[in-house]
């Protein structure tokens, strides 16, 4: 089966509503693949220009990428609706991406533009859409937990059906605000999931070092009675599975939800970080038997969704994309001196 254009949306890859899902052996309908696919492979090849641009000095301070865990947003992203918020950490331009925001004004924002999404005062960690319903990454560890509650109250409060997808890492998973949030929720039975991205390092330290049940992070929830799940974070249907019951628990007013998905980062904790904590031989044992990008690209191929020249005009498309986001960024003017006194407060 050809594929007709590289571009897949999301409205198609989801279907119209009352349409009969023409589902393949994995589960996935073909759209669902190869959206997947092309969401997943636009945020690894953003990213690694990124990782380019950084080596080049276009793009300063800290700069943390996404390469590897790129199922789990996009598993997330498949299953949510319009109005859905998300709230991240630090590690956030593929979630940005997903989300759909414009390439060209995340890139801006990493290189410090007037284009970028937060005018350029933001940088790699802290970028913001409220017309995406994404309230930004967030440098502060584990700080974006309890805004996402808050997202979630906001929605109950006006008594819509939206969910509040609060994201974070293992290391994170250790602070306290974390747990305090998660007693708040409960309580109050708040329409938000907390998904743990278990990436297996917090910044160098393996986190079984320095975490108790380090692969099992969500359990913790339990003392507060939030449902947990535990989720292969390197394959994305089972991500979108999850997501699915987690967000149908949100919004039948059941309160929160804890995803921990099992995950991996390639790169190191950022551009800064050599990654000498772990072996080569283990990066690439996850990379030729885990790869999330690579998992699709086999189900697609051997189910005949799209040939393999197919996929090449994808990655052709995404390319370009990525190509015209990193040259609008290194060439759009820089924020006038005079927004330094812009966006501090906020008329009420």
């Amino acid at each position: 089966m050809a594929v007709k254009s590289a571009y897949i949306s999301k409205k198609a890859a989801k279907g119209e509503k009352g349409d009969k899902p023409n589902l393949t052996n994995s589960g996935f309908t073909t759209e669902e693949e190869l959206y997947a696919y092309r969401e997943m492979l636009l945020i690894r090849r953003f990213e690694e220009k990124a990782g380019q641009l950084y080596g080049m000095g276009f793009i300063g301070g800290f700069c943390h990428l996404y390469i590897g865990q790129e199922a789990v947003v996009v598993g997330m992203e498949m299953a949510q609706k319009e109005g859905d918020a998300v709230i991240t950490s630090y590690r956030d331009h593929g979630h940005m991406l997903a989300a759909g925001m414009d390439p060209k004004g995340v890139m801006a924002e990493l290189t410090g533009r007037k284009g970028g999404l937060s005018k350029g005062k933001g940088g790699s960690m802290h970028m913001f859409s409220k017309e995406k319903q994404f309230y930004g990454g967030h440098g502060i560890v584990g700080a974006q937990v309890p805004l996402g509650a808050g997202l979630a109250f906001a929605n109950k409060y006006r008594g819509n059906d939206n969910v509040s997808v609060a994201y974070f890492g293992d290391g994170a998973a250790n602070q306290g605000q974390v747990y305090e949030t998660f007693n708040m929720a409960s309580i109050w039975k708040l329409p938000v999931i907390f998904v743990i991205e278990n990436n297996r390092y917090a910044m160098g330290t393996a986190a079984t070092r320095s975490t108790a049940q380090a692969e099992h992070l969500g359990a913790r929830g339990a003392a507060f009675g939030i449902p947990y799940e535990q989720v292969d974070g390197m394959d994305v249907r089972a991500v979108r599975d999850a997501a699915e019951r987690a967000i149908e628990h949100c919004r039948a007013g059941e309160g929160p939800y804890i995803l921990e998905m099992m995950t991996y980062r390639y790169r190191g904790h950022s551009m800064s970080d050599p990654a000498k904590y772990r072996s080569k031989e283990e990066v690439q044992k996850m990379r030729e038997e885990h790869d999330p990008i690579e998992q699709v690209k086999a189900r697609i191929l051997t189910a005949k969704l799209a040939t393999e020249d197919d996929l090449k005009k994808i990655d052709a498309e995404i390319r370009a994309i990525v190509t015209e986001a990193a040259e609008f960024a290194q060439n759009d003017p820089e924020p006038d001196a005079s927004e330094l006194y812009t966006d501090i407060y906020v008329n009420a």
